[in-house]
């Protein structure tokens, strides 16, 4: 959500930030309901003054004997509360109407966000591990991945396309990856495990910008509350309407839990195998700090989410998203993408954003500066570390054998039960 106030003070630089997005300018629109509201809230408080004052005048009249003054005044006065409801609607209207002009606008990017109107624009930072080198023409993890336990028929016979049915040893492999990363960073890097609700109400998929420009992304319940499409919203959300103390910032949350997305404007990618499915499983980061530190945080997300694939040895690169590529809310993006042999290409597997105080203005979430009496919105953060379901893809192609077998990374051991290998099924 956008401070109308700054959209005030400099509607050109608004618009101007605005199009390095791609979107068009709005300010003129907005300022024009701005002015016709705040217009109307002046009518409205000089009618509500009139009409005090009217009153007071009624009981001086009839002291005097004038009666004739007296019912002209009670006249003007009924006149006012006939006329109040309307003009209340009409400015709760424009309120409601501004509000939802504001709340469909997208983030304003940092400086330093480069330029460009898609993934074409994105700008690699970083690199990080040796591609595997092979003996034989490695696969891609849903042409062998059935045979160690990736069920992907049983899965949409139950529930349909992108519905997958993990068996044996792949399950555990699957679980151990989650187990390994909550692990790592509540340990590592200390953030706060959390086990929030995947059911949530229409106020925090509205402050964490799920609602209302991606309702059509998301699954509603028939009792109209939302599953989340990553627990960023149940983290962030929990401080929805609270003024944070100083001393508990900063605050970092992470939590390992299902997400569902609907994939709905995503028609034709990925329907193959375990890439992008409806429901999947996610190690959230979330960190909720003072504006200052807004951006070392980042810094230290990122370095959090790239630890996990270190320590997999999973080859990846570093992705400073462009400004046409940057997710509704954020400010600024980082994706880590993995090195997939059989496709031969990196994918993303990580998304660390700073959104800003557009999260924070969105759900009134605050703190108040040592020694001051004025509050100031926190900044959110939040990012993968990391989407379980992909990791698991990662794993099974870069530590794939000739045989179709797939070896176990060295850190899921104490997770494995003492399975080193995912075999084949005979």
């Amino acid at each position: 959500m956008h401070d109308i106030r700054s959209i005030r003070d400099n509607p050109e630089g608004f618009d101007a930030a605005l199009a390095r997005r791609g979107a068009e300018p709005v300010a003129k629109s907005i300022l024009a309901l701005d002015e016709e509201r705040r217009a109307l809230t002046t009518q409205l408080q000089t009618a509500q003054s009139r009409r005090n004052e009217a009153s007071k005048a009624i009981g001086a009249a009839m002291g005097k004997g004038d009666k004739d003054t007296a019912e002209a005044l009670k006249a003007e006065v009924a006149q006012i509360k006939a006329d109040m409801p309307a003009l209340e609607e009409r400015e709760k209207a424009l309120g409601e109407q501004l509000q939802d002009m504001l709340a469909r606008i997208p983030n304003i990017p940092f400086d330093d966000v480069p330029q460009g109107e898609d993934e074409d624009g994105n700008v690699e930072i970083g690199s990080w591990g040796e591609k595997p080198a092979f003996d034989f023409e490695p696969k891609e993890h849903a042409d062998f991945a059935p045979a160690l336990g990736m069920d992907f028929e049983t899965g949409a016979l139950l529930s349909g396309a992108r519905f997958t049915f993990l068996r044996g040893h792949m399950a555990k492999l699957h679980r151990a990856l989650g187990q390994f990363m909550i692990d790592r960073q509540t340990t590592e890097y200390g953030y706060t495990e959390c086990a929030p609700p995947v059911l949530v109400r229409d106020e925090a998929m509205y402050g964490t910008d799920k609602l209302p420009k991606f309702a059509e992304d998301s699954f509603r319940t028939t009792d109209d509350r939302w599953l989340i499409p990553t627990s960023e919203v149940s983290l962030t959300a929990s401080v929805m309407g609270q003024i944070v103390d100083e001393g508990a910032l900063p605050m970092r949350l992470a939590a390992l839990t299902q997400c569902f997305r609907s994939e709905a404007g995503s028609a034709g990618r990925d329907t193959r195998g375990f890439i992008r499915q409806h429901q999947f499983e996610k190690c959230e980061l979330v960190s909720i700090v003072k504006p200052e530190e807004s951006e070392a945080e980042h810094q230290r997300m990122l370095g959090a989410a790239q630890s996990i694939l270190e320590a997999l040895k999973l080859p990846y690169r570093t992705m400073l998203l462009c400004t046409g590529d940057m997710g509704f809310g954020a400010r600024k993006t980082y994706d880590l993408e993995v090195w997939l042999p059989g496709q031969n290409a990196y994918r993303e597997i990580s998304s660390c954003s700073n959104t800003g105080d557009f999260q924070a203005r969105r759900m009134n979430a605050r703190y108040r500066p040592e020694g001051e009496k004025k509050t100031e919105f926190v900044h959110t953060l939040n990012g993968s570390g990391l989407a379980v379901g992909r990791t698991l893809v990662a794993v099974i192609e870069n530590y794939q054998q000739a045989d179709g077998s797939v070896l176990v990374p060295e850190a899921l051991a104490p997770y494995m039960g003492g399975v080193t290998k995912l075999e084949p099924a005979a």
